[in-house]
């Protein structure tokens, strides 16, 4: 078995994840500390306003089903609902069929 073997003649990788360079474990570090910004700053009532705000952005966002739509989805799902129901009862009767036989 051959291994590919890059130009500087090694095959070790360097950790991902890992700083090459001094400074950059400082930076990591230094950023590690520092947790304020603006979250940090803002009081639990803020936040809450600020959740439901982004809340009722992203409800603005949702593209909503016309009532033919929803009257088919609808349909689709009563009809899956009922197909399970059969499914699951012929199950159960054959079971109870071979534990009759089975057991007496």
């Amino acid at each position: 078995m051959t291994e590919a073997i890059g130009s500087t003649g090694s095959t070790a990788t360097p950790e991902s994840g890992r700083p090459t360079d001094a400074t950059e474990g400082a930076l990591d570090s230094q950023a590690k500390k520092k947790r304020g910004g603006k979250r940090g700053k803002k009081g639990p009532f803020a936040r809450m306003g600020l959740f439901y705000r982004q809340v009722i952005a992203e409800l603005r966002k949702v593209v909503w089903p016309s009532r033919s739509d929803l009257m088919s989805y609808t349909t689709v799902v009563i009809a899956f609902v009922a197909v399970m129901i059969g499914i699951v009862t012929v199950i159960d009767w054959g079971f109870t069929e071979l534990i009759k036989y089975v057991f007496g």
